[in-house]
């Protein structure tokens, strides 16, 4: 059964919309997932609906300014006017409170694709008590100094434009390299999924055609700073299952090399069940990849496992 609803965003102005998929007979655990930078949660009913069929609850909301969580446009790729980052991460975290309550007892998971990911190693750093593992879809790296660098451009923006506005240079140095490795190509989007008829279905929708406010960009910057820094990434508890999963020709990876550092850094830090997977020739989106159905294998098995072993 699919069953969408909204609540109150931490942002004290917003009702986030979000969307819980429910088996049929007993509910082995739950997955809630944070999706990604300019797209929305109904994107994940494929994947959603096939964990259903599993046995697991699936729940997941439109972040600030996605979405069905938006209701004027200019809000688009806009969080909000105060701590938009950490608003973002209240909202997920009030849903799984909430989702909690409905199953207590079962083994619950998160998982983060894309922008989602650097949502979820934040998550996991400042909730991840209780969680039963997190699944780090599509991630990427990113040199200190080249955030500062986008921190310290995003707020000057801000200051002299307004959170609202929309930046084509910012958005070119953030998006603007990832197609070059598939020219020639058939869209601006190959780089998502050699799918061809979701690559026309994400370029037909409004809801993933718009340019990131420099307020988006500003939270999502830091957000990944603060994901990165040592103190943050010692409050993750070591006995936390994680996955680092995306594909080998993922241009947001820098083909691989992104989450290869961040797997290790898990694993440098003392997290003692870590796993790295790369899906060969697959892009950013695996879960809309051509090898779907392998994905979506790999991906229950994995959490059937730590399923077992929470409970």
């Amino acid at each position: 059964m699919k069953r969408e609803f909204f609540y109150p965003s931490k942002d004290g102005l917003t009702q986030i919309h979000a969307i819980e998929w429910t088996p049929d007979g007993e509910v082995c655990g739950v997955l809630q997932i944070a999706h990604g930078m300019v797209e929305f949660i109904d994107r994940y009913d494929r994947f959603a609906t096939f964990l259903a069929s599993n046995g697991f609850c699936v729940v997941g909301n439109d972040h600030l300014g996605h979405g069905r969580s938006v209701t004027d446009e200019t809000q688009l790729g806009y969080f909000a006017k105060h701590d938009g980052n950490f608003c973002v991460l209240g909202d997920m975290q009030q849903l799984r409170e909430d989702t909690q309550k409905k199953y207590p007892g079962v083994p619950y998971f998160l998982l983060g694709h894309s922008m989602g990911s650097f949502l979820t190693r934040q998550f996991i750093e400042k909730y991840g008590a209780g969680l039963s593992g997190a699944i780090v879809m599509g991630t990427g790296y990113q040199p200190n100094a080249t955030l500062d660098l986008g921190i310290a451009l995003t707020a000057v923006f801000q200051q002299a434009r307004g959170g609202h506005f929309r930046s084509t240079m910012i958005n070119n140095m953030a998006l603007g390299s990832y197609n070059k490795t598939f020219e020639p190509a058939r869209t601006k989007s190959d780089w998502l999924t050699k799918d061809e008829a979701i690559v026309d279905a994400y370029e037909a929708n409004p809801l993933n055609q718009f340019l990131f406010t420099v307020n988006g960009y500003y939270n999502l910057f830091r957000g990944m700073r603060y994901a990165q820094r040592q103190v943050n990434l010692d409050k993750i508890p070591k006995d936390l299952p994680i996955l680092v999963v995306s594909g080998q020709n993922d241009p947001v990876g820098d083909f691989g090399k992104g989450p290869k550092i961040v797997a290790e850094s898990y694993r440098e830090t003392g997290i003692k069940d870590v796993t790295l997977k790369l899906f060969p020739d697959d892009r950013h989106e695996i879960l809309n990849e051509t090898d779907k159905e392998a994905v979506d294998a790999y991906l229950l098995d994995w959490l059937k496992a730590r399923s077992e072993k929470a409970e």
